[in-house]
């Protein structure tokens, strides 16, 4: 049996191993490459495998650097089943075409202002089509998916939907279990439950975002927020800007919001999420809620009973979100993409960056070469489509809201093996990997398999 790690190299983003086992070839996630100038190259390179070939996808979860290339990949051939959680499927859906619209208006406008275009990736027809390939499957039940081969899915606790892989292969004595940790998130998460823990395998392909680090504590990043919050509205008197992922975060803050204004630690506030993406995921979390924690539950029935002290509009046209520009203070504005690298956080930025009583506040990781990266960095300017931007605003960070599990959880997590596998260590830059492969060796007492290069094959 043989695994192919193809996702980017040196970058936590593009998310793609391939398993083939004599008989069945399966394909683990297909993401899109992002952060650094050479993603664009990447996106657009081969797949490294006939797509044709294939007989399985198994996708873990919606985030576009699992899903991106899912369109590109059926314009390229594939037509085999895709299997994923019904939570992951719907969101998926909005992703992709969310992803396929910005990719024609990033076309149309650089056409426009005679500047270099790059052709769109995939079309919103090739959307429907690879959609039309997913297979929604429930946790915990295994699904055969080559004629030596099955896969189950377990919680991940990482966004909603999200699912740790559990892939059956072979038979007999040659018989292996592979897992496939997809991105585990840390407990605690208002809207999910925990990871679930996996007993036995052969190979474990883990993530490693932040092996190199552990989260602040919820009750001292809840803290930190209620400080932020007070000193930018009521000391400054100024607007608090939330460049937030559409997917997950943008609920978790007004989750939040919700809470530490029920709790009398904020006043009541004026919330604007100015992302269509983020108020059609707010909407399908909502109808998700047999998925929450019973504790989250119960909150949002108090709260139902006595009346919300949270402000919440969602803003859905352009004028809309432009008119946005004339609140003056008072106001938090949340807005996606949570890594500034397009949508509507940019025309914030551009006008409040250079406000002196304007805050941003980011609360997710910021992968290298992005524009949230440059910000969290304090430069004296920044360039924004094409014009400087001076920064005067108060940038500041909230490293305790992550969907991604810290070193500490990652390793809690492997406790959980009755004996641990063969570790390879995946979707982490090399810090990180380096970092969480050193703690697994010293927790454990032997060392991982490897840290994942690209194009990089196993045999197992």
């Amino acid at each position: 049996m043989r695994l192919t790690f193809l996702g980017a190299a040196g970058t936590v983003t593009g998310s793609r191993h391939l398993i083939e086992t004599g008989q069945t070839r399966i394909l683990l996630d297909c993401g899109m490459f992002q952060g650094g100038h050479e993603s664009s190259a990447q996106n657009r390179a081969g797949f490294g495998f006939d797509p044709t070939a294939l007989d399985a996808l198994v996708l873990s979860h919606a985030h576009i650097d699992h899903s991106g290339l899912l369109p590109r990949l059926w314009r390229e051939g594939y037509r085999g089943p895709i299997y994923t959680t019904t939570a992951t499927a719907e969101l998926t859906e909005l992703l992709l075409k969310d992803s396929a619209r910005i990719q024609h208006s990033d076309f149309e406008r650089h056409q426009r202002r005679g500047r270099h275009a790059e052709v769109p990736l995939y079309s919103l027809d090739d959307v429907e089509g690879v959609l039309g390939l997913i297979r929604p499957v429930g946790y915990g039940d295994w699904q055969r998916v080559g004629p030596d081969a099955r896969v189950r899915l377990h919680e991940a606790g990482h966004i909603l939907g999200a699912a740790i892989t559990e892939l059956s292969l072979g038979q007999g004595a040659a018989s292996r279990t592979v897992v496939f940790s997809g991105d585990i998130g840390q407990a605690g998460h208002p809207f999910l439950r925990e990871p679930e823990l996996i007993r036995r395998a052969d190979l474990l392909l883990l993530e490693s975002t932040y092996g190199d680090r552990l989260h602040k504590s919820q009750p001292d990043t809840l803290e930190e927020l209620v400080a932020i919050v007070t000193r930018t509205l009521n000391a400054k008197h100024g607007n608090l800007i939330v460049p937030a992922f559409a997917v997950g975060r943008t609920q978790e803050i007004l989750y939040w919001f919700e809470r530490l204004t029920f709790e009398g630690r904020l006043p009541s506030l004026d919330i604007f999420v100015d992302s269509p993406l983020g108020t059609e995921v707010t909407e399908l979390t909502r109808r998700h809620s047999e998925l929450y924690p019973e504790k989250t539950r119960e909150f949002y029935r108090r709260v139902q009973d006595v009346g919300s002290r949270c402000h919440v509009r969602f803003t859905h046209s352009v004028s809309e979100s432009m008119a946005l520009n004339q609140v003056a203070g008072g106001a938090i504005i949340i807005a996606s993409s949570g890594m500034c690298e397009g949508g509507r956080i940019r025309h914030h930025l551009r006008h409040h960056l250079p406000n002196p009583h304007t805050t941003v506040m980011f609360t997710g990781f910021q992968a290298q070469g992005t524009l949230g990266r440059t910000l969290i960095d304090r430069p004296e300017a920044v360039y924004i489509d094409g014009g400087r931007v001076p920064v005067r605003a108060e940038i500041a960070t909230l490293g305790g809201f992550s969907a991604h599990a810290d070193q500490g959880a990652l390793i809690s997590w492997l406790r959980g093996f009755e004996t641990l596998p063969a570790v390879w260590l995946v979707h982490g830059e090399p810090a990180a990997a380096n970092a969480l492969g050193d703690r697994i060796q010293a927790e454990f007492g032997a060392p991982v398999a490897g840290i994942a290069a690209f194009g990089q094959q196993v045999e197992f």
